[in-house]
């Protein structure tokens, strides 16, 4: 949503540590960036050895490297941690994944001039909305069944207890006068929360599942207290 609309001014506010480290490096270090990602290989060997790597005892600029690198190698792209925060997803196996898109991070770069990014829950958020502000709300999506529970992009499950405080601060950020959007899974648990609301339902491709006869166009929720 930020790099759809490029507003001269933002907040950006994300509980994945390792996003939030990217985002800084590519906004205020990017050369050094450009420079480490030259290193990465596209090897099954090398990739189990990065994703195996303490981040801990890495430099910011070398774990947004990492992060990126894993995140064009990764199958589907997708970013996922077990209990323990440790990135888990295998190998892509693409021929000529594109690690070290220079012209698009120097785009990228230039939108986050000025921006404030900061780590956090998004409770957060109340501490810097202002009546007339626009907030999207992005959280892990409410799980369709009961077996498919992939909420975790990072060390923490985000649960029905966290989409509950989601939705009291939805109500918050009403209050203030901001205008809010959010998106999120159709669910009944979703519906109710946000009951009284501007619900759309919206056609999106679901692109990860272990079956690819699941791939496909499902319905998500776009809420909003505006019309």
């Amino acid at each position: 949503m930020f790099f759809y609309l490029l507003p001269s001014k933002a907040v950006l506010i994300d509980s994945n540590e390792e996003l939030v480290n990217f985002y800084k490096v590519v906004q205020s270090n990017l050369p050094a960036l450009l420079k480490d990602l030259e290193k990465h290989q596209n090897a099954r060997d090398y990739f189990y050895r990065i994703r195996a790597a303490d981040v801990n005892k890495m430099t910011e600029v070398e774990r947004a490297s990492r992060f990126l690198y894993l995140n064009k190698t990764a199958y589907n792209g997708l970013f996922r941690v077990n209990r323990n925060g440790q990135f888990n997803v295998p190998f892509g196996n693409y021929k000529k994944p594109k690690i070290k898109d220079k012209e698009n991070l120097n785009q990228v770069s230039k939108a986050l001039k000025g921006v404030e990014i900061l780590t956090g829950d998004f409770e957060r958020v109340l501490k810097y909305a202002q009546k007339g502000a626009f907030i999207y709300l992005d959280p892990p999506y409410h799980p369709l069944s009961v077996t498919a529970r992939f909420t975790s992009y990072t060390s923490n499950d985000f649960g029905v207890e966290d989409q509950k405080r989601l939705a009291v601060v939805f109500r918050k950020l009403d209050q203030k006068g901001c205008l809010v959007m959010l998106s999120n899974s159709d669910t009944p648990l979703i519906k109710e929360l946000y009951r009284g609301y501007n619900i759309a339902k919206v056609y999106a491709r679901r692109a990860i599942n272990c079956k690819g006869n699941k791939r496909g166009v499902i319905t998500e929720l776009v809420i909003r207290n505006y019309g």
